[in-house]
C-alpha cells in the first residue's frame, strides 16, 4: 500500500525539519512525501534538500492561497493510494503508517484520521492547550473521537483519504477556516465513511501562546455558522455547548458581586480542570496552565460562534473569519 503525505507550509522551517526528522525515521517505506510552500517569505527548500536522500520527497512552492487549496496542489501531484494530511507542526510516531496500513487491511474505510498526543518535549503552554483540545471537560471528547457525540470527523493534522475519493468530491474548499470539516461533511453527504485510528496518533504541538490560541479556536467558532448554512443539519448540540458556557459563565460572575454564592459554579469547573489535568499526568504547573487553557478555548470558540451568527442574523453578512492575515500564526 503506498501513501502521499501532504504538508502545506507557511514560514516553519524550523517545524519542517522536526516534522521531516519523524518522517525519516519510520519503520515503513512506502510512501513519498510532497511538501508545499504556500508563498512563504522564510522557505524550507533548504531543510527539505536535507532529506532528500532519506525520503522520496518532492518540494513546490506556490503564491499564497491558505492552507486547503494547497493541500489541494500536493493532492494533484500525488501518486498515492491513500493520501495523508499533516500539518507542519507535527511529529509522527515511527510506527504510525505500520498502525494505519494495519486498520486499513482489517477493513476498508473511505477516510480516517487519528487522535493527537502531547510529546515530553513540548513546552508546558502546549502541553496544557494539548490537553484543553482534548479534555471532556472542553469538548466532550469528540476531537479524539473518545466519545460519540457526533460521527467522528478527521482533522487535517492527521487526516487519510483514499485518492480516488478525495478527487471525486473535488478536495478541501477554499474555506480558510474550517475547511477540513466541510471537506469530511461532503464527505458524508456522498455517503462515504470515516473511522478512527486509535493507535495512528501523531505529536501535534498547536499554538505556542494563549493569544494565538484564543485567534485559532475564535476562528473555528465563526467557522461552525458558515459550515451549518453549507450543510444543513451539520449543527449539533455539543456545537452550541461553547457560547452558552460563555453566556452562563459571565453571568454567574456579574452575579456574583451581589450573591457570592454563584461564584462557585466557575469555581468548580476550575477546579475539575486543574484535578483531571493532574489526573491525566500532567505537572501541576500544566495543570495550572490547563485552567487557562480552558476557559480560552470555550471563550474563544464561544465568541466567535455568538459573533459570526450576529453577523449572520442581524447583518445578513457571511461570517469568514477574523485575523485572516495571521492565519498561520
Amino acid at each position: 500500500m503506498h501513501f502521499s503525505v501532504i504538508i502545506p507550509v507557511y514560514n516553519r522551517p524550523g517545524e519542517v525539519e522536526e516534522l521531516l526528522q519523524s518522517l525519516a525515521g519510520q519503520g515503513y517505506n512506502s510512501f513519498e512525501v510532497i511538501i508545499v510552500e504556500d508563498g512563504s517569505t522564510v522557505p524550507c527548500s533548504d531543510i527539505v534538500n536535507k532529506f532528500a536522500s532519506e525520503l522520496k520527497i518532492n518540494y513546490y512552492f506556490k503564491e499564497n492561497t491558505g492552507p486547503g487549496l494547497t493541500r489541494n496542489y500536493g493532492a494533484e501531484r500525488a501518486k498515492g493510494e491513500y493520501l495523508i494530511f499533516f500539518d507542519s507542526d507535527c511529529i509522527i510516531p515511527n510506527n504510525y503508517f505500520t498502525r494505519v496500513e494495519e486498520e486499513l487491511a482489517a477493513e476498508y474505510v473511505d477516510f480516517f484520521g487519528g487522535p493527537d498526543a502531547t510529546h515530553p518535549s513540548f513546552t508546558n503552554v502546549q502541553k496544557a492547550i494539548g490537553y484543553s483540545m482534548t479534555s471532556f471537560f472542553t469538548t466532550g471528547g469528540i476531537r479524539g473521537g473518545r466519545v460519540k457525540l457526533e460521527r467522528f470527523t478527521p482533522r487535517s493534522f492527521n487526516m487519510g483519504i483514499n485518492a480516488e475519493v478525495f478527487h471525486s468530491v473535488g478536495g478541501f474548499s477554499n474555506m480558510r477556516f474550517g475547511e477540513d470539516v466541510d471537506l469530511s461533511l461532503r464527505l458524508f453527504e456522498k455517503g462515504f465513511t470515516s473511522r478512527l485510528f486509535p493507535k495512528a496518533f501523531v505529536y501535534h504541538k498547536r499554538r505556542t501562546d494563549f493569544r494565538k490560541f484564543f485567534k485559532q479556536v475564535f476562528n473555528s467558532g465563526m467557522a461552525r455558522i458558515n459550515l451549518s448554512k453549507n450543510h444543513k443539519g451539520s449543527l449539533k448540540m455539543v456545537h452550541l455547548l461553547p457560547s452558552g458556557f460563555v453566556l452562563v459563565m459571565s453571568a454567574a460572575i456579574l452575579l456574583s458581586w451581589a450573591f457570592p454564592i454563584i461564584l462557585t459554579l466557575p469555581l468548580l469547573y476550575t477546579f475539575a480542570i486543574m484535578f483531571d489535568s493532574l489526573l491525566k499526568g500532567n505537572s501541576l504547573t500544566v495543570a495550572i496552565l490547563s485552567i487557562v487553557a480552558a476557559w480560552v478555548q470555550l471563550y474563544g470558540y464561544g465568541l466567535g460562534f455568538i459573533y459570526a451568527t450576529w453577523l449572520w442574523v442581524v447583518h445578513g453578512k457571511s461570517p469568514n473569519g477574523a485575523f485572516t492575515k495571521n492565519f498561520y500564526r
